[in-house]
């Protein structure tokens, strides 16, 4: 089989086939230097919870329990502990962001979560480092975060360890695979190859800031907010912060803008002000491939092909489910918890031709 695509989703998808007995060749022509590569790596799928998007809790909270042992199986392959951070707090800088909070954490406790609504002496206590305007948080002690770098080495190792034969080739269409079996799991270019995928990519810039000895410890955890209305985050690293996101609907877009840099700064100094003693280490960008509904699409869009793509923000989230998903999609079974990703909601997926023509 082959699996196309190289980042944190094809190369899940392929460590879980080979070791399952599948003989799998990937193909990525710079294995995972897309928008694996970028990312934050929080996995905070109750924080982002809304009332309604009843679909979206369930799949990411399907994912989020199985990060555990899919990281312990990651370690005992590769020695690589990915994990960053141990918990998720989301604060709010004013009254209409605290009431936000709130409606959010009675959706989804609802639901049978956890999450705690804390004051802002609670915040402070929580984490001292934060500032003065934060009026309100919210707690999420089963929402982690991984190092996302770490984590592309890690799969890279255990997919070499499961016999996953590596070719650094672009694919220019499935039909020239000779393959019985094929994951497309190129994220936002998916619809390159499979057109009426309902896929785009949506920029996104990142920022890395390494500790100076004169500035403060970085949070604990990992620290979430809105400020002026745009979405802020900070997620420890050893050495310093990773400091996101922008979202832009801009196309193939991957120039970092000094506006991008600009705001990223000063929201972020309106929730940690000691952030400015960090050096400034990096600045890039990348594309979340967007679903219209915010769901990934993972199934079958022929007999031979599965599509495992679509992930949004959310792809280092989602990688365990879903490379469960595909594996049950090879063995000719399907997982309910990714049923709501099925790609046959969209009318527009059309299977090929036959002859693989489309």
């Amino acid at each position: 089989m082959a699996v196309v695509g190289g980042g944190v989703i094809g190369l899940s998808a392929a460590w879980k086939a080979a070791g399952a007995g599948f003989t799998v060749t990937l193909f990525d022509p710079a294995v995972g230097s897309g928008s694996s590569w970028v990312a934050g790596g929080m996995l905070a799928p109750l924080s982002e919870g809304w009332p309604g998007e009843d679909e979206a809790l369930a799949f990411g909270a399907a994912s989020l329990s199985r990060w555990p042992g899919f990281a312990a199986e990651l370690k005992a392959v590769s020695g690589t502990d990915v994990f960053v951070a141990d918990q998720t707090l989301t604060v709010a800088l004013d009254a209409a962001d605290a009431a936000d909070l709130r409606t959010i954490a009675d959706w989804v406790n609802a639901r049978g979560h956890d999450l705690r609504v804390l004051d802002r002496a609670g915040v402070r206590e929580a984490e001292p480092s934060l500032g003065r305007a934060v009026r309100a948080g919210l707690l999420a002690t089963a929402e982690p975060a991984v190092d996302n770098r770490a984590l592309v080495d890690a799969l890279r190792i255990a997919c070499g360890a499961a016999g996953v034969e590596f070719r650094a080739e672009r694919v220019e269409s499935l039909a020239d695979l000779p393959h019985d079996r094929i994951v497309l799991a190129t994220g936002s270019w998916a619809a390159e190859l499979w057109p009426d995928l309902p896929i785009r990519p949506v920029k996104g810039e990142i920022l890395r800031l390494r500790r100076r000895p004169s500035a403060p410890p970085p949070p604990t955890r990992v620290i979430r907010a809105r400020v002026h209305g745009r979405p802020v985050y900070l997620v420890p690293r050893g050495d310093g912060i990773v400091l996101g996101a922008t979202q832009y609907e801009v196309g193939f877009d991957s120039a970092v803008t000094v506006a991008g840099v600009r705001d990223l700064i000063t929201d972020a100094e309106s929730v940690l002000p000691g952030i400015g003693e960090y050096e400034f280490a990096e600045a890039i960008a990348g594309y979340r491939p967007g679903s219209p509904d915010n769901l990934p699409l993972i199934g079958r869009l022929d007999e031979r092909v599965i599509v495992a793509a679509g992930h949004g923000r959310n792809g280092i989230l989602d990688t365990p489910v879903t490379a469960d998903a595909v594996l049950a999609l090879l063995t000719d079974t399907e997982l309910p918890e990714a049923k709501a990703a099925d790609p046959r909601r969209f009318s527009t997926v059309a299977p090929l031709h036959p002859g693989g023509v489309r």
